[in-house]
């Protein structure tokens, strides 16, 4: 529906019920301010998700990225998509060097392992990692997941060309979204935004936030702060 068809963002907003009562004044007028941001956000993240999705075709990958599977068995990129024609591909920091994951990346994944089952009857799901797969295994079985298909990186080409590997002697983490066209595979959708393009003051992140700890702090009064990071255990 076009945007100047929509019942203004405002008028919901002033239909807002309050919960409990004794609401100031001040409270239920910045309180409904918000809601109709709120609404707008709403808005324009279903706009965002209809510009991806309008994406033209990208890239055919042409290179020969190797995997090794759970089985040890070798496979290509197109073989990762399983029966599905996505491939949703994170490529999390627990190189062979690491003693131990990375603490944020396995916060995400312990949110994806939710939900893995699900997402896995629309897209195939996959967990990349330069460790072997019984050691990345050993982890999941650690911290109790059992839905995430994890996959070893055969070499470091594929790490190095999507930015993971940025050449420090250090790791990052990497969002890729993979179509199968044909006996083919194309670039769906890869996350865009590096470290530089964060304003300042601000924890870099993908627009919308695809971590769940951050969307939740960002509810309370306290937001997500400055200077914590989740831990692998308290």
């Amino acid at each position: 529906m076009a945007s100047d068809q929509l019942t203004p963002a405002a008028d919901w907003a002033a239909r807002r019920k309050a919960p409990f009562p004794g609401e100031s004044e001040d409270y239920r007028q910045a309180r409904e301010a918000l809601l109709a941001e709120e609404i707008e956000f709403r808005r324009h993240m279903t706009r965002l998700v209809e510009q991806r999705r309008a994406l033209p075709p990208g890239p055919v990958i042409e290179k020969d990225y190797r995997f090794r599977d759970a089985n040890g068995e070798e496979l290509g990129l197109i073989d990762l998509f399983s029966d599905k024609d996505t491939l949703v591909a994170y490529f999390w920091m627990f190189g062979p060097q690491r003693e131990r994951p990375c603490p944020m990346c396995t916060n995400w994944l312990g949110a994806v392992e939710g939900n893995a089952a699900d997402i896995k009857q629309r897209v195939a799901l996959k967990v990349l990692g330069r460790s072997p797969v019984a050691r990345q295994l050993a982890f999941a079985q650690e911290r109790g997941w059992t839905d995430l298909d994890f996959v070893q990186t055969v070499g470091d080409d594929y790490a190095a060309d999507v930015g993971a590997l940025p050449g420090d002697g250090q790791e990052w983490a990497s969002l890729m979204v993979f179509r199968k066209d044909g006996d083919k595979v194309r670039l769906f959708w890869s996350s865009g935004m590096d470290f530089e393009m964060a304003d300042p003051g601000q924890d870099p992140r993908d627009a919308p936030d695809i971590a769940s700890l951050w969307s939740i702090l960002d509810l309370t009064p306290e937001g997500r702060g400055t200077d914590w990071y989740p831990k692998l255990s308290y």
